[in-house]
């Protein structure tokens, strides 16, 4: 069965349009979920709107959405209203800029969709879109207008098709400045990055997200199994917590010499630590030889 689009709507560069969706790139098929019961007979139960004031609950129809005024006053909303509101990023995308995708900062990315043709009629147009976008390696800027909320996006080719990402608005996003600014500048010492580097250079492995694990999902699916077949729930051994090194050029050393890569690669880190870390005046045997 194929993923419901999450939106239908045209792209557009200058004059050139075609009908386009998007589709999520997550899915959440597989995750385990809970539904809420009642202790007593294991029924489902529902949520429903209560009056905060008279504590009765609401009919269907009754509830509409408010909007609090300075004066702490609502202003009423119908939702047929909120749907007659219509801009051009409503129904269409249009692509005003291009950029290198990389010097998009990652704090502004936010979700990705796939972007193909709505139709075979926009086949031809999105190719040559598409195309053209890998032909130049630039990304397009444009808006959409998505879940009720105009957005700054990204699209960039994939394949045979596109990828849309959304962007966050600047003034949404906590500038680096104001987490990392109360971290002291530190000298370090040049032997401990080296060693700090040949550990990277041991972990060097190519992406694979096959090959990510749920761990926490199956600690959960294993307890739900253990419930179903009437057994106590499994009691999972606590993982150590670290604690800050107190040397940490001994535990550089001893990570480099720690398993977790071929015994190859850790002969040849070892000869490379050598003469990272030793210490003192090197011997000037050069001018000796030279008198000989």
């Amino acid at each position: 069965m194929a993923p419901r689009p999450a939106w239908r709507g045209y792209l557009k560069l200058s004059l050139v349009t075609c009908a386009i969706e998007l589709t999520n790139v997550v899915t959440h098929a597989e995750k385990v979920s809970f539904r809420i019961l009642n202790r007593e007979t294991g029924n489902t139960v529902k949520r429903i709107y209560v009056d905060a004031e008279t504590g009765k609950p609401l009919e269907d129809g009754d509830e509409i959405k408010g909007y609090e005024d300075d004066d702490g006053k609502f202003i009423h909303i119908e939702e047929d209203e909120i749907e007659a509101i219509q801009i051009e990023s409503s129904h269409t995308m249009s692509l005003d800029g291009f950029v290198d995708k990389s010097s998009i900062e990652q704090i502004y990315l936010d979700t990705p969709y796939y972007v193909a043709p709505a139709d075979k009629v926009s086949q031809d147009a999105f190719a040559v879109i598409r195309d053209a976008m890998a032909g130049k390696k630039m990304a397009g800027l444009a808006r959409i207008v998505l879940y009720r909320r105009e957005r700054p996006v990204v699209i960039e080719p994939l394949g045979k098709g596109m990828v849309l990402t959304t962007l966050r608005y600047d003034n949404t996003v906590r500038q680096p400045d104001t987490v990392f600014g109360d971290i002291e500048s530190v000298k370090m010492d040049q032997e401990m990055t080296d060693l700090a580097e040949l550990i990277i250079d041991k972990k060097k492995a190519k992406f694979d997200p096959s090959k990510f694990e749920d761990k926490y999902e199956d600690a959960l699916l294993e307890l739900i199994r253990a419930k179903k077949a009437g057994r106590k729930a499994p009691k999972a051994k606590a993982a150590p917590k670290p604690s800050n090194v107190v040397n940490l050029f001994d535990a550089l050393k001893k990570s480099l010499s720690s398993d977790g890569g071929s015994g190859e690669r850790r002969g040849k880190a070892s000869a490379k630590a050598k003469p990272a870390v030793k210490r003192g005046k090197p011997k000037e045997a050069a001018p000796k030889r030279k008198s000989a």
